[in-house]
Formats: structure tokens, sequence, C-alpha cells
């Protein structure tokens, strides 16, 4: 398969406020027909990013290009914005709303009712299509809002860290979501500070920490930068085979951990069966996607998204 096409690029971006820089020299290329996630804290500068990319706001010095314009706000038609802040008219009926938002992009609002309705069928919304959105809750308003983000049928979809506010079933809709949009060749961009997220939806991911790009590629080289981790339980609690543990190896839970060596298992496994250790349990595990932004990123920022924990490891 050749090289995809670009949808967004970014080259040195930076953007000031007041004196104080809050993007510093950026850079990021997102491939079409896929989704591409921007990781990192609050604060880190990612709606910055995403607006200077859009064209809502200028960057200090820099340059980007949309849809291969490099005047974004040539092709805004084309792309559906979900911004981090968002609000619709309480008092106008949900199918009204997605309409509402295809005609600022250009849909005739005829066809958006039409879209609308089909929309809000597809997903079994039907009844919410006359509802006011003042009668709708915090989770239905925000699915009503994506489904305006998408109704014009944009080449590119940007949400700005759309999983925010959201239980969990309706931020696993609104992945399947995204996932569909992806499988109809739409470039979906969004931003997170919630990796389980990322990891379960994104080919590639942006890792920007204060301001700069920490990591930009796919999520299974962010992870490949960490060696397998061995998870191992014995019968036998001591004896020779422990001098054929890593150095590093620690017990958690009643479980040795430790980094798979260079040489693999092979020489381990020996050791341990020669020694007597009595394997109860060994596994070999990939680094997930939260290993490789603390080895990536850094402690620091890992521990300002930590408050962000998804919804389904916290149960």
């Amino acid at each position: 398969m050749g090289e995809r096409a670009i949808a967004a690029q970014a080259r040195d971006l930076t953007k000031d406020f007041d004196g104080k820089r809050a993007v510093d020299g950026v850079s990021l290329t997102v491939p079409e027909g896929r989704i591409t996630g921007i990781l990192g804290p609050n604060g880190a500068g990612k709606t910055t990013t995403i607006r200077m990319m859009l064209g809502i706001i200028d960057p200090s010095s820099g340059t980007r290009s949309l849809l291969g314009h490099d005047q974004p706000l040539q092709v805004a038609r084309e792309v559906g914005y979900l911004p981090e802040e968002r609000g619709l008219y309480p008092a106008m009926p949900a199918m009204e709303a997605i309409a509402f938002m295809g005609a600022l992009r250009g849909l005739p609002i005829a066809e958006g009712r039409r879209r609308a309705i089909a929309l809000l069928d597809e997903r079994g919304h039907g009844d919410w299509a006359k509802r006011p959105i003042r009668t709708l809750s915090k989770g239905m308003a925000q699915t009503v809002q994506l489904l305006g983000t998408i109704v014009h049928r944009p080449r590119l979809i940007v949400l700005d860290e759309p999983f925010s506010g959201l239980d969990a079933l309706n931020q696993e809709k609104l992945e399947q979501l995204i996932r569909d949009q992806a499988a109809a060749g739409v470039t979906v961009i969004f931003s997170t500070h919630v990796i389980a997220h990322a990891e379960r939806l994104c080919e590639r991911v942006a890792i920007i920490a204060e301001g700069r790009v920490a990591f930009e590629g796919a999520v299974d080289d962010a992870r490949g930068r960490l060696r397998p981790i061995v998870r191992l339980r014995t019968r036998v609690a001591d004896g020779a085979w422990r001098s054929a543990l890593p150095a590093k190896a620690r017990q958690v839970a009643g479980e040795w951990r430790f980094e798979l060596p260079e040489t693999g298992p092979e020489p381990l496994l020996k050791a341990m069966i020669d020694g007597g250790a009595g394997i109860e349990t060994l596994s070999i595990e990939r680094p997930g996607l939260h290993d490789a932004f603390i080895a990536i990123a850094g402690e620091a920022a890992a521990r300002e998204m930590g408050h962000a924990q998804d919804p389904e490891e916290a149960a």
C-alpha cells in the first residue's frame, strides 16, 4: 500500500498569549482516512494547536495546511469541528439543531433536516427529533451536537476533548461513531487527556507536553520504545534460580515483574526449570500506551492526566 495523502499538517507552529508561549514549535502530520489522537494534559497546548490548524486563530509563527490549502478557512465547509466548549440553543428541537449546524457549513436547511432525522433514526433516537435541547440529558445533547458535526458529511472531523463529561455507555457510542466515520474514509482528529481512548481508537498519536510535540507516529511505534514486561509467579519462593532474574525485577502482589531480557525468555525458563522454581504462571505483555506516554512525556505529565482515568479502568 502506498503512502496516504496528507489531510492536515503543521510545521513549527508557535503561539504566544500576553508574552507567554502556549505552543512552542509544534509539527505534526495527519494522513487522510485515519484516526489520529492528540494526547496531553490540560494546558499542554492541544486546543490551541487545533485552532491554529483549523484557521480559527493565526499562529505567531510557523505554517499549516488543511486538505491541501494553506488558508484553512477556504475549506471550512469540508470540516466538521466539535470544540471543547460546547453549546446548543436550549429551545431548539434536536432535528433543527443538527440541521442548523449543517447550514453553517453550507448544507441547505431542508436537506439538513432530512439527514438529521436519518442520523437520529440510525442510532435509535428518532423520538428525539422534535424534543427541545433543554429536555435532553447532557449525554443526549452532546450526541445531538456530534451529529450536527457530521451532518454535512465532512472529509475531516476534528473533535476537541469529545469524551469529556460522558458516561461509559455514551463514550462507547462515541467511539463507535468515530470508527464508523473512519471506515467510510473520513479523516478523524481528536484530542484527549484519557489515554485509553487513544489506545482503543488511534492508528497514530501526537503526544504534546508543555506546548511541544514529544512524539508523533504510530501507536505501535510509541509502545515499541519499551521492552515487553514479564509477569511470573512461582511455587517456590527462593532458590538458585533467583540469580537468573534481571537485577531490576521486583515483586508485586506475589508475582515477579521485569522487562524481558534482550536474550529472550529461553535462558530464563531453562534456569527456572533446572532450579526447580515451579512456574505457576508466566506471561509476556507488551507495554500499553500509558507506559509509553510516561516514558516519552515523563511522570509529571502522566500525573497531570491521572485524574482523567478511563471509567472502565476505574470500575
